[in-house]
């Protein structure tokens, strides 16, 4: 073959493959869009939302300093005494706390409280937890706390509260 020869062939080669797309992938295309349908249904009509008043005097603010500052409240009633020394398991939450054990000397039972790595002796009386918590019973089983707590419109209110005995386990 010569190389005229064979350069006609490339060149019908070239034109037939650079011709217009096949006539049936044509009609293929053409019937598969009309079967398409729109399957989107329209949005449904949303009814708009009652306008509700906003007066915020009536709500209670609470970053009010008063808010904050029991003491400069005035509230009727009990009130935790802000003034007095706080006692070092003041610094616990109830949960924090483990009764461990019961000291007995004399007639007064004192209350042993873990807290943390330390161990307190705790009499009727004490103050403990983060809620102005005061003992007022120490048994051989449990130790009943009187809390103090506030509730959402800024009066306080007694919670009573009972650490009971932890049991101990053997270490071998």
């Amino acid at each position: 073959m010569t190389f005229r020869t064979i350069a006609t062939i490339l060149l019908v080669q070239l034109l037939v493959a650079c011709s217009s797309p096949e006539q049936d992938i044509q009609e293929w295309m053409a019937g598969e869009a009309a079967n398409m349908k729109g399957g989107v249904k329209p949005l449904p009509e949303i009814e708009p939302a009652p306008v509700v008043e906003f007066d915020e005097a009536l709500v209670t603010d609470p970053f009010r300093p008063s808010k904050m500052e029991p003491d400069k409240r005035a509230t009727g009633g009990l009130r935790p005494d802000v003034n007095r020394r706080r006692e070092p398991l003041e610094a616990y939450s109830l949960e924090t706390l483990a009764f461990v054990g019961v000291i007995q000397r004399g007639k007064e039972n004192l209350a042993l409280v873990k807290a943390g790595d330390a161990l307190y002796q705790v009499r009727k009386g004490n103050y403990l937890g983060q809620d102005f918590g005061v003992v007022t019973n120490i048994s051989n089983s449990e130790v009943s706390v009187k809390e103090l707590v506030e509730d959402l419109n800024g009066e306080w209110g007694e919670r009573v509260s009972t650490l009971h005995l932890q049991e101990q386990e053997n270490k071998k």
